[in-house]
């Protein structure tokens, strides 16, 4: 009995590792796909001359999920909600963040960006949207550096920890 519970305490552990490292890694990819998400949304408002919700539905439709889901809702809230523009886009961030494996960095980026979303007209609006991409652009080489420093350390670790702890307790 005690060998079947100190497998599973070392299968937990090393998942654990597992895991930590895939948000590690997920998180550069991610990054770039909301880069990739910012310079849609520039196209669509600036050369399109979308209004904010359609030009945020025709970016769901370009991009991969779980960041298409961001952006579905929150054209569906702004249609449906009387609320601020900002309001809407600051809960559907705080929505989104839990299921994404980006950081607070790129959270405190984007609820910026939202401030300034359809508050200005199209040249202030790209200026905007460039800003957000050369500060996601400094997150994402943050990102990748962690990515290369830990994320083989963390898989190990999760295993060496499960090991160390089945040790003390044998």
């Amino acid at each position: 009995m005690k060998w079947i519970g100190a497998l599973l305490l070392l299968c937990a552990t090393t998942w654990g590792g597992f895991e930590f490292a895939r948000r590690l890694n997920e998180r550069p990819k991610q990054i770039r796909q909301l880069k990739n998400a910012l310079q849609v949304l520039e196209a669509e408002i600036l050369y399109g001359q979308s209004p904010v919700i359609e030009a945020c539905e025709k970016v769901a439709k370009q991009v991969p999920a779980p960041l298409a889901w961001f952006f579905e809702e929150f054209s569906a809230s702004l249609k449906q909600s009387s609320s601020s523009l900002y309001d809407v886009w600051e809960d559907r961030l705080d929505r989104y963040w839990s299921i994404s494996a980006l950081g607070e960095g790129e959270k405190e980026i984007m609820k910026q960006f939202g401030q300034t979303l359809g508050q200005h007209d199209f040249a202030g609006q790209q200026k905007h949207i460039r800003l957000a991409l050369s500060h996601l652009e400094r997150e994402l080489q943050e990102a990748q550096e962690q990515q290369q420093r830990y994320s083989k350390m963390v898989k190990s670790l999760g295993f060496l920890s499960g090991l160390l702890i089945i040790l003390l307790f044998i």
